[in-house]
């Protein structure tokens, strides 16, 4: 593996966006096999300085191939304060979710977890490819498991509240813990006006240092 190779990025991602694991090869059998054509939806970077941690695609994203192109995606781009436009040159940004893949719904129309086929499989590499990484934006529980490991709190809130533990350690890339954007967060968010008061603030700068430059003119 060649470190922040553009060539190798570019063959890693080919290699993802041809991944079929859940369909072909599912944890738990054949019955546990994805129900649909996969789609994996990723953004790798040699540049990017950020790089987006979420869930899984749903099917919005599924359906577009585009990550965050939805309402979350709205809430998250306000969030961070960056356009439509600096959201998706990924010469800015990475976008790297747990799940590369639309995983399906439940049986109570609500979106299943994040295969657990993909992150083994792929995430170990997508890291290692891009040791230039800043800071990277980890977004909800399942981001938080994988990047922050024993060091994550009982609960999200818990977690978010201690951002500034993960934001300023001194270790490897800095990690700022977010909610989803989900709008179904927005009573969370309003129980929890510290969020907005405290660490978006604190996201806008440290993104708009990240993301914008001359580099990208």
């Amino acid at each position: 593996m060649v470190n922040g190779d553009p060539a190798f990025i570019a063959s890693l991602a080919a290699s993802i966006a041809q991944c079929r694991i859940c369909r072909d090869h599912p944890l738990k059998g054949e019955a546990n096999r994805l129900p649909h054509e996969p789609r994996p939806v990723a953004v790798l970077s040699a540049t990017a300085r950020v790089l987006i941690a979420g869930q899984a695609p749903g099917l919005s994203v599924h359906e577009s191939g585009l990550p965050f192109n939805d309402a979350s995606g709205n809430r998250l781009r306000d969030w961070m304060d960056v356009t439509r436009e600096e959201f998706y040159d990924a010469r800015r940004l990475a976008i790297v979710p747990m799940g590369f893949c639309f995983p399906g719904y439940d049986a109570k129309g609500s979106d299943l977890p994040p295969r657990k086929e993909c992150a083994p499989a792929w995430r170990s590499q997508v890291m290692a490819a891009m040791p230039q990484i800043d800071t990277i934006l980890v977004i909800g529980q399942y981001a938080s498991a994988w990047h922050l490991g024993a060091q994550r709190k009982p609960s999200m809130t818990e977690t978010v509240r201690n951002w500034r533990q993960y934001f300023f350690a001194n270790e490897g890339p800095r990690v700022l813990p977010l909610p989803h954007p989900s709008w179904r967060n927005s009573g969370w968010l309003r129980k929890n006006p510290w969020f907005e008061a405290e660490v978006i603030p604190v996201l806008r700068h440290h993104v708009d240092s990240l993301v914008r430059g001359t580099n990208f003119a």
